[in-house]
């Protein structure tokens, strides 16, 4: 152990299984302690965030992956698929309102093809030309470029010349491919994932990586999907951040697991930051932490607190997460990043502080 913390301190990688019994044997002082000697290596005492709000076409996906509570099947009272016209009128309300990110993403559908989101795409665009459209999770862009017959990269292609310059990181889960095989069997396996990412990545988009954690996984599974990320970070370097992603458990298949407790979460963090020493971000996705946990997390290595999104995401939401209106202020997260000794950093997608 104190070889193992001896490398994180000293700024040397340490391996899977050194990862794995730090994870399992550290007292939680001391992995928060090491994350943050990681974190102001990387990034001083800022704390990132952007003007950003979220689009949501539709919850309509022609997957039933068992944690998800936000799917609903075609013809559900509560399945929603929302028009051009309405994309368009929610991009406009954001016009001249300092936004930097539309992010943007929804269900599988079992319908619209690529030419359909490319369109949508190069609306958004249109509408605020002077904010990244970040859209659509590896998932959705396998699904979409898969049956228009391209390679990822022309259909990629397709979608940059639309106005897309950025992925997010949704659909990774975790890279197990037993444990992929009982919590989402529909979707793309992880080299699908990681390869999507790295053609991207290879055409200079930019991407984020995730991990949902806290369901039917263990801590070697959580250590060998970060490994595979890393690996294909120190091939492309093009992942901004890392996002961990807490499983909840309201309205879905795996309901009765419950979820898993602060210290876990905060445990995550911090591994994540140690681990993941190729990723220049790791984010608190407060949406779907809460804001006291997320204050919390920035104490456990997390430099990044996403952004201001104006209550335009219902996802977490609706698997029972506790911000039932997701909206904060410039003024609250300074207060958050304030309470945790630390200065707050307006950034654009690419982390160009603003």
């Amino acid at each position: 152990m104190e070889r193992i913390v001896d490398k994180v301190r000293s700024g040397e990688r340490i391996s899977a299984p050194e990862a794995l019994l730090l994870w399992e044997m550290a007292p939680l002082w001391l992995l928060g302690s090491l994350a943050m000697e990681v974190r102001r290596r990387l990034n001083g005492e800022l704390v990132y965030y952007n003007r950003n709000f979220h689009i949501e076409p539709s919850n309509v996906c022609r997957f039933n992956c068992r944690f998800c509570s936000y799917r609903r099947p075609e013809g559900s009272p509560e399945a929603w698929d929302l028009t051009p016209a309405q994309v368009e009128a929610i991009a406009r309300r954001y016009v001249d309102a300092g936004v930097t990110e539309v992010h943007i993403v929804g269900g599988v559908h079992p319908h619209h093809d690529l030419a359909y989101w490319a369109d949508m795409v190069r609306l958004v665009h249109s509408v605020l030309p002077e904010a990244v459209v970040k859209a659509f999770s590896a998932v959705e862009l396998a699904d979409m470029i898969s049956r228009a017959g391209l390679s990822y990269t022309d259909g990629l292609r397709l979608l940059r010349d639309a106005g897309m310059a950025s992925i997010p990181g949704g659909g990774a889960e975790i890279f197990d491919p037993e444990i992929r095989q009982q919590i989402c069997p529909d979707k793309i396996d992880a080299d699908q994932w990681l390869a999507l990412h790295e053609a991207a990545h290879n055409f200079g988009i930019t991407s984020n990586a995730t991990m949902l954690y806290g369901h039917i996984e263990n801590l070697s599974h959580r250590v060998d999907h970060m490994e595979r990320l890393r690996s294909l970070q120190d091939g492309t370097g093009g992942f901004s951040a890392f996002i961990p992603l807490k499983y909840r458990s309201a309205n879905n298949g795996l309901s009765p697991l419950g979820e898993v407790g602060i210290v876990d979460d905060m445990r995550t963090v911090a591994m994540s930051r140690i681990f993941l020493d190729n990723f220049p971000h790791i984010k608190t996705y407060w949406p779907m932490y809460g804001r006291q946990a997320a204050e919390m997390a920035l104490s456990f290595g997390a430099d990044d607190m996403d952004g201001t999104i104006d209550n335009t995401t219902r996802i977490y939401l609706m698997a029972g997460a506790e911000e039932s209106a997701p909206a904060m202020t410039v003024d609250e997260l300074r207060t958050i990043a304030a309470s945790a000794g630390l200065t707050l950093a307006e950034r654009d997608t690419f982390y160009n502080i603003i």
